[in-house]
């Protein structure tokens, strides 16, 4: 009898695939062996069933067992989150719920569970599994959720390496804070001078976009992938102290390529996760989302509209003269959007993606590049239905006169010298985009709140972890 080592992935994707060679590799496993976590276990004395998850996918693997298997009692006794080795005869069951089923025939303890063990067959909410992080991975909400994660970080790596562009490790250390918002984590050692160690403040990164940019001089099309940090006390739903931002830099490009490249990378990264994440995105539009499937396919499927910041003032201007109901009714030329003035323009407007370009260069980082109006700059805002901003771009000022005066207007010029350097030494036009990678995964698995997209979040609150 030849015993296979078998993963609960390969299963399903045998027992789903009408390959021949697939369906012949079937019927050749018979007893098999697997290793997992018991997520439910019941027994009436005759026969049981466990539910168990052995981590290669969000669907659980239903285990069969009766009085006959050695050791019955200890096996029908084992609680929710306990980890088992065994032996089991493969059955397949397609007229039952599931495909396939595997009766044990012998079975190892591998990790017993405390009688304390918090998560238990019952709906917790997102607030207690927040308090238990090193465990929540366990419950279904995480387990779809980080498997979303790690399904939208390859597809990132995969549409940037596709489109030929490199990838840069940018420092988390640095001197500058990139938007010029003085919102920085400082670094310093236990010496009595915080400075000593590098011989000037610094601090952790809030961009690793001005570094990116010149590599982006070098090797035309780059990006840059991995954690920022700001130090803002804010308690919202939206924001954390540290999270991921996904940072690409075109050369020789204008704003309406920054555009173009924001579009294709969102439309391949929901793309894959709707035919990678099955399980996941129909479990999160049962218990989370009802809209989420068909405004994630609705993205994908269609076109990405513009509108200048300019038009978008006159939409809720009108808007306001009709009644509509705004906690900031206030609506004025210059001012910032707050998130309830970007989902009306996508979701009652548009209907749909926008851009909003054009903005206001009060409003705007000193590295935009202005526009022949003197007022604003080239400057571009994605909003999409029920989240508002996702991305921001721009076409980065590539004249050095300009520049500079921008930077000495806005005080950032002392220590980005090197910056500017980039515009004396064979500078060109060109443009970039950050996206909020934590909130990319609220996008598009319907979770409300930053902190329940994130393994160990970290905010304004104490840090448990």
């Amino acid at each position: 009898m030849e015993v296979k080592g078998v993963t609960a992935v390969d299963l399903y994707s045998l027992v789903s695939s009408n390959e021949p060679e697939y369906k012949n590799l079937l019927k050749e496993l018979d007893v098999v062996f697997m290793q997992g976590w018991i997520r439910t276990n019941r027994d009436n004395g005759s026969i049981g069933f466990i539910a168990l998850n052995d981590g290669t996918c969000f669907k659980n693997v239903q285990l069969v067992y009766d009085n006959t298997v050695e050791n019955h009692d200890v096996l029908s006794h084992l609680n929710t989150g306990a980890a088992i080795s065994f032996f089991g005869k493969l059955v397949l069951t397609p007229e039952a719920k599931q495909p396939f089923e595997i009766r044990v025939m012998e079975f190892n303890v591998e990790g017993n569970v405390d009688s304390d063990y918090p998560l238990q067959k019952k709906a917790h909410s997102l607030e207690f599994l927040r308090d238990i992080a090193h465990l929540r991975p366990r419950a279904n909400t995480f387990n779809a959720v980080f498997r979303v994660r790690n399904t939208l970080a390859m597809a990132i790596h995969e549409y940037f390496q596709n489109e030929g562009f490199m990838y840069v490790h940018t420092p988390l250390i640095t001197s500058n804070d990139a938007e010029g918002a003085g919102s920085t984590f400082n670094v310093t050692t236990n010496d009595k001078d915080p400075n000593s160690f590098f011989g000037k403040p610094v601090s952790l990164t809030v961009s690793g976009q001005l570094h990116v940019e010149a590599f982006a001089l070098a090797f035309r099309d780059v990006y840059t992938f991995g954690p920022t940090f700001r130090a803002e006390h804010s308690n919202t739903k939206r924001h954390a102290s540290e999270f991921w931002m996904i940072e690409p830099e075109l050369a020789f490009a204008d704003l309406e390529d920054d555009m173009e490249c924001i579009e294709g990378c969102l439309k391949h990264c929901i793309h894959k996760v709707l035919h990678e994440c099955v399980d996941e995105i129909e479990f999160f539009n049962q218990r989370i989302d009802p809209t989420l499937k068909e405004r994630l396919h609705a993205v994908v499927h269609s076109e990405f509209k513009r509108m200048t910041y300019t038009e978008a003032i006159e939409e809720l201007k009108k808007a306001v003269a009709s009644g509509v109901k705004f906690e900031n009714p206030n609506i004025v030329w210059g001012m910032d959007l707050q998130s309830e003035h970007e989902r009306y323009i996508t979701e009652k407007v548009v209907k749909g993606p926008v851009f909003v370009t054009d903005y206001p260069k009060e409003l705007k980082a000193f590295y935009m590049r202005a526009n022949d109006d003197g007022k604003t700059v080239a400057a571009c805002d994605l909003l999409v239905p029920t989240v508002g901003e996702l991305v921001g771009g721009s076409q980065r000022e590539e004249r050095y006169d300009l520049l500079k005066e921008r930077m000495e207007q806005s005080g950032c010029l002392k220590g980005l010298e090197w910056y500017l350097d980039l515009r004396r030494f064979g500078g060109c036009k060109h443009a970039g985009f950050g996206i909020g990678f934590d909130r990319l995964i609220m996008y598009c698995t319907g979770i409300e709140n930053i902190r329940d997209c994130q393994p160990f979040p970290r905010t304004s609150d104490p840090i448990k972890y």
